[in-house]
């Protein structure tokens, strides 16, 4: 009886495992053809962008002989044109693509592109908790450095932990523009800034120059935190608003500054952001004025002093850009309702 029962279950078990095989065996063939249209759409896109880059050359040569009914025209084209620019990003979202140099160095030429909608917005799911908790974690770490623990060991583990945080967001934030994200201008830059500042900071060794900028350090990565905790609550449900109403790709990020999209209701985060900008700018001069004492011997001062000032420019000159901007919207709109 034993044997039979045994017998019986190998049978299954050979039949499951046929079925088995046969269904590899399609998904095999699937793959290959997948492939093959991966191949097909990617040069297809290519040959697209080429001839739509030599008719824009084109139309602009008509556009110094045309009137003014043919400038119309001209000018119809050129907006479909660019309509087609974005259909192709979209389209290369969901296409193998080779990596920018940044993965290359550091993945190699492996394929990162995500091709199904629900493993690109698991992974940006991902994302956003990582850098939720993470800042959660950084603030309380600042916080401990600060009130509790005045070692250089401790200090060594927090810098250290600024690092690896932003060292990798820049690779998750490069895998999502990769997968059709949206991620451009100044915030693609600012975490690479960000990397190269907390780097330098963990090289600076101990001394008196160290101990005369370590609380003022501190209690800014305190209030860093803070604010992008508070960028992150408020921008994601903003973010979460508008993709209901389909006026947001569902790759959009929440970023550390201010968007157009933000304006609706969450304009009261401006005078945070500023003194955060400040703040930056009060940190950079402090450390060239520290550069200048007759004790300071380090290269990590002056070099972090220059590293705020960018971070300021670049986060006060974006905001104010945004902020001009959307005002001049709001007039025309204004306007154009008059």
């Amino acid at each position: 009886m034993a044997l039979e029962k045994c017998q019986t279950e190998w049978d299954e078990i050979e039949k499951e495992y046929q079925q088995l095989q046969e269904t590899h065996k399609v998904y095999r063939q699937k793959l290959d053809e997948l492939t093959s249209l991966q191949a097909i759409c990617s040069s297809a896109i290519s040959k697209q962008r080429k001839g739509l880059k030599d008719l824009k050359h084109s139309l602009h040569k008509c556009a110094l002989t045309s009137d003014e009914k043919q400038s119309e025209q001209l000018k119809d084209i050129e907006s479909q044109i660019k309509d087609k620019q974005h259909v192709f990003f979209d389209m290369e979202a969901y296409l193998p693509k080779k990596n920018g140099l940044y993965l290359n160095l550091v993945l190699g030429n492996v394929n990162v592109t995500l091709l199904s909608n629900q493993a690109k917005f698991a992974y940006k799911d991902e994302y956003e908790k990582f850098k939720l908790y993470l800042t959660i974690i950084l603030m309380f770490g600042a916080m401990a450095c600060l009130f509790f623990f005045n070692y250089r060991v401790t200090d060594e583990i927090f810098n250290f932990l600024l690092v690896w945080y932003y060292c990798t967001l820049t690779i998750r934030e490069s895998i999502l523009m990769s997968n059709g994200s949206r991620i451009k201008g100044w915030w693609v830059l600012h975490h690479y800034v960000s990397t190269f500042l907390s780097g330098v900071m963990l090289t600076w060794p101990e001394g008196s120059m160290y101990q005369m900028f370590r609380s003022q350090f501190l209690a800014f990565s305190i209030y860093q935190s803070f604010l992008q905790f508070l960028q992150y609550y408020y921008q994601s449900g903003c973010l979460y608003r508008l993709r209901a109403l389909g006026e947001r790709n569902q790759l959009d990020l929440t970023v550390e500054g201010f968007q157009s999209w933000m304006w609706r209701g969450l304009t009261f985060l401006l005078p945070f952001l500023f003194f955060g900008h400040f703040w930056q700018l009060y940190n950079a001069i402090t450390l060239f004025t520290l550069a200048n004492h007759e004790d300071c011997k380090e290269w990590q001062v002056f070099m972090l002093g220059l590293t705020f000032m960018v971070l300021f420019l670049g986060n006060f000159l974006t905001t104010l850009k945004v902020v001009h901007q959307k005002i001049q919207k709001n007039k025309e709109k204004l306007q154009k309702a008059e």
